[in-house]
């Protein structure tokens, strides 16, 4: 916390200073009062009265200026400070593997980005105002209080003894009760974005009661954590009231004895009285500042759990491509994803050379896009070696090696903005000319056309589209900067076989030759690739041609008769 809260050092100084400052000018204020009291009223002294009125207004002038300038100081670094974690978490999320975002979950990433980073914000700019101010405030009260009557005094040192001790106890029962709050309000944040994201399935399905009720329990459970957490932390106020107003018995008994008896004034007892009532001020400040603190501490906890988070895979030393090696070769893979039971590929070995098609294809969980996912490495291999281009893909710096491919996923995904902006996210610095020929070859030119040109805007996750204009507008943007290696994730389902027919001869006529992968449920659009892989239950059960694995592979024959109704073998 100390780290990302260095740039505000000044900031985090004078805050608390300022608070000190005013908590001073505060305790002055009850022997203010007592001297009005006894050398004005009761000596009959107007004008020591009206002297000491324009002292306790000086007074209040100038702590609410230090109390002001603290604000500023206090909110400054908090809102500093949470804008710097923000950053330095998005940054960690946005370097984390594919492995360990899906262990994470989407929905604890967005909470630790919202609610916990607030929360720690929160806290910090309490703590910079009443961390200092509170204790001060209370032990200077006690030693001025030893200064009027060190007898009586005592009480307030037993007083804060006690309720130094009920804090702590608070404290201690409360912090793991707002942790186990956080961790449910992740689980209700899941099934809301579910919901929210799944609500055209739900209705389809009719199933908005099931997750009405579903959503009903998790709120449920995290209303009875935020009770049962609230319960306890509602405790410090009233016995914080409790002592303290025990303590105010005791010393006004001990006062009016003391008074009666001729050792201290009236004064000097509301002076006392003032102590003991600024003490009971700064408590009740302090037990919220405790709640606060709690909360804050449990969420920095889970923030500071993320950004100590290592990514499962590191950057290679740096590789160099080797002239005349293949493209992409598989030597022996398998890959087991974190938590799995079985693995979800086995003992797959191909390779692809420059310039080459090579389709993909196999049924549902065939095991079809995590071999897609290894050429960029999105993940690490189990057992056995990837390499594009003659190298290890664990050699490569990650950065250099997705620079070589342009990866189409299977779930188009666009963001909100212009065209022209979704397009050059693979080249940041491509002109218009480029862009409309890569939306050409895409097959995507009458959609920006339809837009409006490049400067069309485009809804978040491209709800303004179709799903074919979707796809058509990611193959455009993976084409945008000139791939050697081409994968094409069942990017064409939503096309009609006209377009993808196009799409595919498009690709096949770019002057650069890059290396295609086509993953598809068609075989008629992996037919006419150089080299098609067949996959089952993550095997690989047939590698060829159309018409080799239309001989040998009972799997492939099977899709295509499905497909096309068994009889004369169709060529591309």
């Amino acid at each position: 916390m100390f780290r990302y809260l260095k740039k505000y050092r000044m900031e985090c100084i004078c805050a608390p200073l300022f608070k000190m400052f005013e908590a001073t000018l505060e305790l002055f204020v009850p022997l203010v009062v007592a001297s009005i009291i006894d050398r004005g009223i009761g000596a009959g002294n107007g004008g020591h009265v009206w002297r000491m009125c324009g002292v306790l207004v000086l007074l209040g002038v100038a702590g609410l200026a230090a109390a002001i300038t603290a604000q500023y100081f206090a909110a400054r670094s908090a809102t500093g400070f949470a804008a710097d974690v923000r950053h330095a978490l998005f940054e960690r999320l946005a370097g984390l593997s594919f492995s360990d975002v899906d262990r994470l979950g989407a929905s604890a990433m967005i909470t630790r980005m919202t609610s916990d980073v607030n929360q720690a914000q929160t806290g910090v700019n309490m703590v910079l105002r009443l961390v200092l101010r509170s204790p001060f405030v209370v032990f200077g009260a006690m030693v001025m209080a030893f200064t009027i009557d060190a007898r009586i005094a005592r009480i307030f040192a037993i007083v804060i003894a006690a309720l130094m001790i009920v804090t702590y106890a608070i404290m201690a029962l409360n912090i793991p009760m707002m942790r186990g709050v956080q961790r449910q309000l992740e689980k209700v944040l899941e099934a809301t974005r579910e919901n929210l994201t799944g609500a055209r399935v739900i209705r389809a399905f009719r199933r908005e009661d099931a997750e009405y009720a579903e959503f009903v329990d998790r709120n449920r459970t995290l209303t009875r954590l935020q009770l049962r957490a609230g319960r306890v932390s509602a405790l410090l106020n009233p016995l914080t009231y409790v002592i303290i107003n025990i303590a105010v018995i005791a010393l006004v008994r001990q006062g009016a004895i003391r008074v009666d008896a001729g050792l201290l004034t009236r004064g000097q007892v509301v002076a006392l009285y003032n102590y003991m009532s600024q003490i009971l001020v700064e408590l009740i400040k302090f037990a919220g500042l405790t709640i606060t603190i709690n909360k804050a501490w449990a969420s920095w906890k889970r923030v500071a759990d993320v950004l100590a988070m290592e990514p499962a895979m590191a950057d290679g030393p740096g590789a160099a491509p080797v002239e005349g090696a293949p493209a992409v070769a598989f030597d022996h893979v398998s890959l087991t994803y974190p938590g799995a039971g079985n693995p979800s590929l086995m003992d797959i070995s191909f390779t692809a050379m420059p310039g080459q098609t090579v389709g993909i294809i196999g049924g549902t969980g065939a095991g079809k896009t995590s071999l897609a996912s290894l050429i960029p490495r999105f993940y690490d291999v189990t057992e056995g070696s990837v390499k594009v281009f003659g190298a290890d893909v664990r050699a490569y710096d990650q950065q250099a090696l997705r620079q070589r491919v342009g990866f189409v996923m299977q779930r188009a995904v666009l963001f909100k903005g212009s065209i022209r902006d979704n397009l050059r996210w693979g080249m940041p610095e491509a002109d218009d000319d480029a862009l409309m020929a890569a939306a050409k070859t895409a097959q995507a030119a009458e959609v920006v056309a339809f837009k409006g040109g490049l400067d069309g805007m485009i809804e978040q996750n491209g709800a303004n589209l179709s799903g074919g204009q979707r796809q058509r507008l990611t193959v455009a943007r993976a084409l945008v900067r000139r791939p050697e290696i081409l994968v094409l994730d069942d990017s064409a389902s939503a096309l009609d076989m006209v377009t993808d027919a196009r799409l595919r001869a498009a690709i096949a006529g770019l002057d650069y030759n890059p290396t295609v992968f086509i993953i598809s449920q068609r075989t008629a659009s992996i037919m006419g690739a150089d080299q098609i892989l067949v996959l089952d239950d993550g095997r690989l059960v047939g590698k060829g041609t159309h018409l080799e694995l239309m001989e040998r592979c009972p799997v492939y024959k099977e899709i295509y008769d499905s497909q096309f109704g068994g009889g004369e073998v169709r060529t591309a």
